[in-house]
C-alpha cells in the first residue's frame, strides 16, 4: 500500500487534474493514471482515471466513423480536449468505489482487482483514506515472490 498520495477535489477541472497526474508522475517517478477524489472534509467521494477522461474526449457515434469514408476528423480530437479543460471532475469521476482495508489480504487484493478490472484500489481504515494499492505495485512484489 502506498501511503502518499494526491487527491483531486470535485470541482477541480480536467486540466488541473491532467497537470497533477503528471506533477505525480514526475514526483514518483512512473506514470500517473487515476487519483482519488475527496471532498472538503477529506472524504473519499469517487476516483478519476484516464479511462474517465478518455470516455469524456470520446465522440459519441465514433462507431459509426468506419462505416462512412467521407467525415472529416481533422480536428475533432484538439475540439474534444479544448472543452474537456474546463469540465469539473465530479462530473466525470467514478463514483460507485470498491475500497479494502489495511489487512485485507494480497490474493483477495488480486481477485478484486481481475474481476473487478480496477488497476487501483483505496484503502479505508475506520472510513478515513489511508493509502491506495496499485496493480503495478501488487506486480511487483509478486515478481519477488516468483523469482525468489
Amino acid at each position: 500500500m502506498d501511503r502518499d498520495f494526491i487527491a483531486l477535489r470535485p470541482e477541480d477541472t480536467i486540466a488541473t487534474a491532467v497537470a497533477c497526474f503528471k506533477e505525480a508522475g514526475r514526483n514518483l517517478g512512473r506514470p500517473v493514471f487515476g487519483m482519488m477524489v475527496t471532498d472538503a472534509a477529506g472524504s473519499l467521494v469517487g476516483m478519476l482515471s484516464i479511462y474517465d477522461i478518455f470516455l469524456l474526449l470520446r465522440p459519441k457515434h465514433i462507431h459509426i466513423w468506419g462505416e462512412l469514408q467521407d467525415i472529416d476528423t481533422s480536428g475533432i480530437l484538439e475540439q474534444a480536449c479544448q472543452r474537456a479543460r474546463a469540465v469539473q471532475v465530479g462530473d466525470v469521476m467514478t463514483t460507485e468505489l470498491i475500497t479494502i482495508t489495511p489487512d485485507t489480504h494480497l490474493l483477495l487484493i488480486i481477485d478484486i482487482m481481475i474481476k473487478k478490472h480496477v488497476r487501483r484500489l483505496p484503502v479505508l481504515e475506520d472510513g478515513r483514506i489511508v493509502g491506495m494499492v496499485y496493480l503495478s505495485r501488487v506486480f511487483s512484489d509478486l515478481v519477488d515472490l516468483l523469482t525468489g
